[in-house]
């Protein structure tokens, strides 16, 4: 017993006419008369009574028509379901990112998926004591962005964009953008920062900051999560260095000075990973990517 039999047959049931359902078939209606008596000779069951002038199912007949029509709609739309997922429209990802970029290029990224891939469901991931590559490598994520291109030779890394860090005061703080003449105007200042002893690229591109300018940061209040961060600087709290993407957060009572340091955004995946949700990704980080660099050239 073949799916398609069992098409001819609710077709057939449908219409009960022998050359209008061939017709809409489009198979010839001697065909379609051997592929239900074929049909009819494997269950065992004689499925419609006809005649000359009628067809009209039989009680087993109309039995068979009730359980399959549903199950047939079923399998069309699971049928439908695994194009989606074959051609990357649809299923799931899982999609690791820094809180740095929370606020300008993940929105941005989210907002093309959702337009052009509306049935695609994504889990957003901020690792903070498991790193990026555990998780690709244990199948916890399918995508990630990260600070610095990936060393397991089972990755693949592409750069995307380089974006500013900037130092971040409070509104009535004494220094901005005219009075700020370098990181040597911040002695004596309390800094809201990350743990510098962590090994992330991040950190280490915090110290590198601090060592080229000969300063050493009298840290108050350490946090690895830059949204806690800015609100405490709001607060007057102390001051930090963040990507310049924070400034997209718009908080309040925060002023954001461009520092003349880049930092860099990578996207990272399993080297083995061919699936089409993959591709499609792909492209639409590196048309986000575009946009956010775009917004930052106009600034």
């Amino acid at each position: 017993m073949e799916l398609q039999q069992i098409k001819y047959f609710l077709a057939l049931a449908q219409e009960l006419h022998f050359w209008h359902t061939a017709e809409r078939m489009f198979i010839t209606q001697s065909a379609l008369s051997r592929q239900i008596k074929a049909l009819e000779d494997e269950l065992g069951i004689k499925l419609f009574e006809r005649n000359k002038r009628n067809v009209k199912l039989t009680e087993a007949g109309a039995f068979l028509r009730d359980q399959w029509l549903p199950l047939l709609d079923e399998i069309n739309r699971t049928h439908l379901q695994a194009r989606k997922i074959h051609e990357g429209a649809s299923g799931l990802v899982r999609i690791g990112y820094p809180g740095s970029t929370a606020y300008g290029f993940m929105p941005n990224l989210i907002a093309s998926i959702s337009r052009t891939m509306p049935e695609l469901k994504v889990e957003l991931v901020e690792p903070t004591d498991i790193s990026f590559e555990q998780m690709l490598l244990s199948y916890q994520m399918d995508i990630a962005f990260r600070r610095d291109p990936a060393e397991n030779p089972a990755l693949h890394s592409e750069y995307l964009y380089s974006e500013p860090f900037a130092l971040v005061v409070s509104d009535d703080h004494r220094l901005n953008e005219k009075s700020f003449t370098g990181l040597h105007d911040l002695k004596g200042e309390k800094f809201i920062l990350s743990n510098l002893a962590q090994t992330t690229f991040y950190t280490a591109s915090l110290r590198q900051i601090f060592e080229d300018n000969n300063l050493t940061p009298d840290v108050r209040i350490e946090s690895d999560f830059g949204g806690m961060v800015l609100g405490l600087v709001s607060k007057g709290l102390g001051v930090t260095i963040l990507p310049f993407s924070y400034s997209y957060s718009e908080l309040p009572n925060v002023r954001f000075i461009m520092l003349p340091y880049q930092m860099n955004l990578y996207v990272t995946w399993r080297k083995n990973d061919n699936s089409s949700v993959l591709r499609n990704m792909l492209q639409q980080a590196k048309e986000a990517a575009n946009e956010y660099t775009s917004q930052i050239d106009r600034i």
